[in-house]
């Protein structure tokens, strides 16, 4: 069966004439912006930043001046003289800033050949859609002089993250007033500084409940300012998780944060019949993912808690997820039930 993929092709040195040029056309978008900066490291704010570009001399967001530059390259690597060009040199003078949705035409002519080396000038020009230069130069490579024909290559699909899903929770949460949080036994470093660090973030009013003088050592030793934050000192792990439930009883606090003690010290509390918190539905964990190959928020329950979920709890689990996305402005979840196991099991009622 012939290969039917499309092939790029060179012109070797001989076949190359003054005056022979080729051109691409490339149309500018936010994703070529954000993918130069991802592969240049270059996160100039007049690129990615809309707020501080408006104050900019150009008023708007405006493209890297090598993205233009490397589109030439790309003409002089794939079509004239092609596969095989070895680049010697580039020279190139920015005319005007390229915006989004500028349609770029990207041409190189031959003015000049050498044939001791094989070396071939180009003039190179870049044009936007309104016939303005907005970038001209010259290259110099060396032409190839052995025919060349392969299959174009199929590039792997590059997906951005930016954390966006995460992203977008910090944005829903913004013009919220934050939560007094009882953050429970925030004895090492990764409670203290999470809890710090999502009160500086406005998600949160921490309360630390716990051993105020370890507290405020352990502050210390990572040179966190705690001062503008209540601190209940409590003994132990269990009692600053007995203290937290507490103080959701009284309306002290309106959410528990999970410190640097054991999840069931802390469910223990949570759950206690005539001192916890808990109510008529099942008391289930939830997983929220930010997955970057997939176009929508992934929540998983329950992989945390329960263990063997009988069908009511297993209902309850699904209430609890399905109400979480809609907290979270996901207006029709979609529901996959899924077994740990290779072969499925029978359900009863339990008696």
């Amino acid at each position: 069966m012939p290969n039917s993929r499309p092939v790029i092709a060179n012109q070797v040195f001989d076949e190359i004439e003054i005056g022979a040029s080729a051109s691409i056309e490339r149309r500018l978008t936010q994703r070529d912006i954000q993918l130069f900066a991802v592969m240049s490291g270059d996160v100039n704010p007049a690129h990615l930043d809309a707020d501080y570009a408006k104050s900019s001399h150009f008023h708007e967001i405006i493209a890297h001046g090598l993205w233009g530059g490397s589109l030439i390259s790309t003409v002089l690597g794939t079509i004239l003289p092609g596969p095989g060009t070895i680049y010697l040199g580039q020279s190139l003078k920015f005319r005007r800033p390229v915006h989004l949705g500028d349609l770029l035409t990207v041409s190189v002519t031959a003015r000049e050949k050498r044939a001791e080396r094989n070396i071939v000038v180009f003039d190179c020009c870049c044009i936007n859609q309104n016939g303005e230069t907005v970038i001209e130069g010259e290259a110099e490579v060396i032409a190839p002089t052995d025919k060349i024909e392969r299959p174009r290559p199929d590039l792997p699909e590059i997906r951005l993250s930016e954390r966006g899903r995460l992203k977008e929770l910090f944005e829903a949460a913004e013009p919220l007033d934050p939560l007094a949080t009882a953050v429970v036994h925030p004895c090492s470093e990764y409670a203290l500084r999470g809890a710090v660090e999502s009160a500086q973030a406005g998600l949160i009013r921490p309360h630390l409940v716990g051993p105020a003088d370890r507290i405020r050592r352990l502050a210390d030793e990572l040179e966190l300012d705690i001062s503008d934050y209540p601190l209940v000192d409590v003994e132990h792990s269990h009692s600053a998780a007995e203290k937290a439930v507490h103080m959701g009883r009284a309306s002290e606090v309106d959410a528990l944060m999970k410190g640097s003690l054991d999840t069931n010290e802390l469910l223990r509390a949570v759950i206690h019949k005539e001192r916890g918190i808990r109510s008529e539905r099942r008391i289930s964990h939830v997983y929220a993912f930010d997955v970057p190959t997939y176009p929508r928020p992934v929540l998983v329950t329950d992989a945390a808690i329960n263990i063997a979920p009988m069908l009511d709890e297993m209902r309850d689990i699904v209430q609890n997820a399905i109400d979480l996305a809609h907290a979270l402005e996901i207006e029709r979840p979609k529901v996959a039930l899924l077994s740990a196991v290779e072969k499925s099991t029978r359900i009863s009622a339990r008696p």
